[in-house]
C-alpha cells in the first residue's frame, strides 16, 4: 500500500474516531453538572422543570413588552421563534423586533408558553440523548441502580391452571434471569450483575447512571401484550352510566362500584398515550373483552419502523405458524370491529379489522422510544413470569472520589514515565513511539464510546495492559532496525527490514493474546468479560498504531523530511 493511501486511512480512522468520541468528551467535560443532573432526571421531573422554566422566562418577556424593552438576551430563541413564525404566515414585520412585537406573533399566552417549553424540553432530552451515547461508567466508578424483582407466582399458577411444583417455580425462575440478561444486554447496558435472591426474587445491579424510566422499560416489560376484542355494546353502556355518575363509578381502587354495568366477559381499561415528554397520559376508557384473542408470546419478531404515510412510530411483527392462523381466524370472523392492543393492562391502540391478517401486523399507539424498546422486548422473549419491582434504589461507587482520582493520577504517571522512558532511551525514534502511544488510547476510547461500552476497572485493566503491550511492539520494532543499522545499512533499507522481520513475532504475540480474550468474553461474565473486551479492543488498536501509523511516521521523515539517518540509540551514530 503506498504512502499516500496510509496516510488518508489514519486521517480518516482519526476523524471517525473523534465523531465517536466526542458524545463522551461533550459529556464529562463540557456539560454543567446542573445540567446532567436535570437530563439524568425522570421524565416527569423534566416535565416540571420545562414548565416551570416557560413559565418564568415568559413573565420576564411580558415584563419587557410592558416596559417597551427587547427580548432578554438569553431568551434569543424565543425571538428567532416569532420571526420563523411570522415569515410562515406572511405577515408584516414590525418596524422593530422588540418583546411586544414578538408576543404579538402569538395568537395567546400559552402558544408562547409553549414554545418556551418546547425550548427547554428539547434541550433536556438533547442532553439525555448525548449521555445514552457517551461512555458509561460502571457500578465501582459511579454507582448505579440496585433493584429488586418480586415474581408473581400466583399469577403464573393461576395461568398454569394447577399447583406449582418446585420444579415449575425453579423454572420460571432461571427462564426469567435469561431473558432480563438477554434484554439489558441487547439494550447496551453492558455488566449488569443479574442473580436470583431467595426462592421468588431476582437482584439485578446495572451500572452508570441509568435512566429508571429506561431501565423500568426493559425490567417491567412483562411480555404481557395481548390482542383483545373491543365489545362497542359495553362500551356503550359504560359511556352512557359514566356520564350519568362520574364521581362514583369507581372505588379507590379503580374497580368498577356496579359491576353489572357490563357482561360478565368484559373488563373496563384505560386507554393511554404519550405526550411530549414520553409520559402515559389517560384518554378516556374502553371496554374489551376478558378472554384473549391473541397472546405477545406468538411474535417470533418485531422491528420497530415508522408508518410510510403519517410517519408516526409503530412496531412491525411476524407471528409464528399457530399465532398466524389464530390471528387469520380471529380477523377473519371480526371485519369491521375494533381490536385492541393491551400492553400490561394498559390499551395503546384500537383498531378496527379491515381485512383477514394472517402472520404478521402492526402495533400504533408508542412512542419511538417505546417502539425500540417494545420490539426488542418481544424478540427477546416473553418473561415466563410477571414480575413486580419490589425494591429500587441507587447505590454508590465502590470507590470514593478521591480515590478515583489519585487511580487516575497513577495511570496518567505511569504513561508519562513510559514515554519520558522511550525519549530518552530512544532518542527521536521514541517520539515516534509516544505519538503511536496517543493514537493507541485515542482510538481504544473512541471504540470504547462507540459501542457504549461501560468502563469499570477491570476493563481500565485490559487497557493498560494492551498499552504495554504495544510499548512492547515498538521496543520489537526498534530493536530489530538497530540490528539492520548496526549492518551498516541505510535508513530506509534498515526501517523496511526492521519492521518487516518484527511483524510476524508482533503478530504471533498479539493473535494468542486476542483468543484469549475472545474465549474470556464468550465464557466469562461480569468484570471478567469487561477486561477481556477492553483486552481485545487494545489489541486491535496497539496492532494497527505499531505496524501501520508507525510506520508511516518513519517513511514521512525518510521521504519527506529527506533524514539520511535514524536517531535511535546512543550508541548508533
Amino acid at each position: 500500500m503506498s504512502k499516500r493511501y496510509r496516510f488518508i486511512i489514519i486521517l480518516l480512522t482519526i476523524a471517525i474516531c473523534a465523531v465517536f468520541l466526542a458524545p463522551t468528551v461533550r459529556w464529562y467535560f463540557m456539560i454543567p453538572a446542573q445540567d446532567k443532573i436535570i437530563a439524568l432526571g425522570s421524565r416527569e421531573q423534566i416535565k416540571n422543570y420545562a414548565s416551570r422554566k416557560a413559565t418564568v422566562d415568559l413573565e420576564r418577556v411580558i415584563a419587557a413588552a410592558r416596559a417597551g424593552s427587547d427580548v432578554p438576551d438569553d431568551l434569543d430563541f424565543f425571538l428567532k421563534e416569532a420571526k420563523k413564525i411570522s415569515k410562515s404566515e406572511k405577515s408584516a414585520s414590525p418596524k422593530k423586533w422588540d418583546a411586544a412585537a414578538a408576543l404579538g406573533v402569538f395568537a395567546d399566552r400559552n402558544e408562547a408558553r409553549g414554545v418556551l417549553e418546547d425550548y427547554y424540553r428539547n434541550s433536556v432530552f438533547a442532553l439525555k440523548n448525548l449521555q445514552k451515547n457517551a461512555v458509561q461508567l460502571g457500578l465501582d466508578l459511579s454507582g448505579g441502580l440496585s433493584i429488586v424483582l418480586q415474581a408473581n407466582l400466583n399469577a403464573y399458577e393461576e395461568r398454569l391452571g394447577r399447583p406449582l411444583s418446585d420444579e415449575d417455580r425453579n423454572s420460571a425462575i432461571a427462564q426469567a434471569l435469561e431473558v432480563l440478561n438477554n434484554r439489558i444486554d441487547r439494550f447496551g447496558l453492558t455488566e449488569p450483575v443479574i442473580r436470583r435472591q431467595g426462592v421468588d426474587q431476582i437482584y439485578l445491579e446495572i451500572p452508570g447512571t441509568a435512566d429508571p424510566e429506561r431501565i423500568n422499560d426493559i425490567v417491567m416489560g412483562k411480555g404481557s401484550l395481548t390482542f383483545q376484542m373491543v365489545d362497542s355494546e359495553a362500551l356503550a353502556a359504560f359511556n352512557s352510566y359514566y356520564q350519568t355518575y362520574p364521581g362514583t363509578t369507581f372505588d379507590g381502587q379503580g374497580n368498577l362500584v356496579d359491576p353489572s354495568i357490563i357482561p360478565n366477559d368484559c373488563v373496563v381499561r384505560g386507554v393511554y398515550t404519550k405526550d411530549r415528554y414520553g409520559i402515559d397520559e389517560f384518554t378516556g376508557y374502553t371496554v374489551i373483552k376478558r378472554q384473549i384473542a391473541l397472546d405477545g408470546n406468538h411474535i417470533k419478531d418485531a422491528r420497530a419502523s415508522r408508518d410510510s404515510l403519517d410517519g408516526k412510530p409503530e412496531v412491525s411483527f411476524q407471528l409464528d405458524a399457530e399465532g398466524a392462523d389464530i390471528f387469520y381466524k380471529l380477523t377473519s370472523a371480526n371485519i369491521g370491529r375494533q381490536l385492541a392492543t393491551v400492553l400490561d393492562d394498559r390499551v395503546r391502540s384500537q383498531a378496527t379489522i379491515q381485512s383477514a391478517i394472517s402472520d404478521s401486523g402492526r402495533l400504533t399507539g408508542f412512542s419511538a422510544e417505546e417502539s425500540n424498546n417494545l420490539a426488542m422486548i418481544l424478540r427477546s422473549a416473553a418473561l415466563p413470569v410477571e414480575l413486580e419491582v419490589a425494591n429500587q434504589q441507587t447505590i454508590g461507587a465502590s470507590m470514593g472520589e478521591d480515590t478515583i482520582y489519585r487511580g487516575l493520577y497513577a495511570l496518567l504517571g505511569g504513561l508519562a514515565a513510559v514515554m519520558v522512558f522511550l525519549l530518552l532511551f530512544y532518542k527521536a525514534s521514541g517520539v515516534n513511539a509516544v505519538v503511536a502511544q496517543i493514537f493507541n488510547i485515542f482510538i481504544m476510547f473512541s471504540i470504547l464510546s462507540a459501542f457504549n461500552f461501560t468502563l469499570t476497572l477491570p476493563s481500565i485493566a485490559g487497557f493498560i495492559l494492551t498499552v504495554g503491550m504495544a510499548v512492547d511492539a515498538n521496543v520489537i520494532i526498534f530493536e530489530r532496525i538497530k540490528e539492520e543499522l548496526l549492518l551498516k545499512k541505510t535508513r530506509k533499507a534498515a526501517v523496511e527490514a526492521g519492521f518487516n522481520k518484527a511483524f510476524w513475532a508482533i503478530m504471533d504475540a498479539n493473535i494468542t493474546t486476542f483468543i484469549a480474550a475472545l474465549f474470556l468474553s464468550q465464557l466469562g461474565v461480569g468484570p471478567i468479560q469487561g477486561f477481556a473486551v477492553s483486552l481485545a479492543i487494545g489489541v486491535f488498536s496497539s496492532v494497527f498504531t505499531a505496524l501501520f501509523v508507525s510506520r508511516l511516521i518513519f517513511d514521512f521523515g525518510t521521504d519527506v523530511l529527506g533524514s539520511k539517518k535514524v536517531s535511535i540509540s546512543w550508541r548508533i551514530k
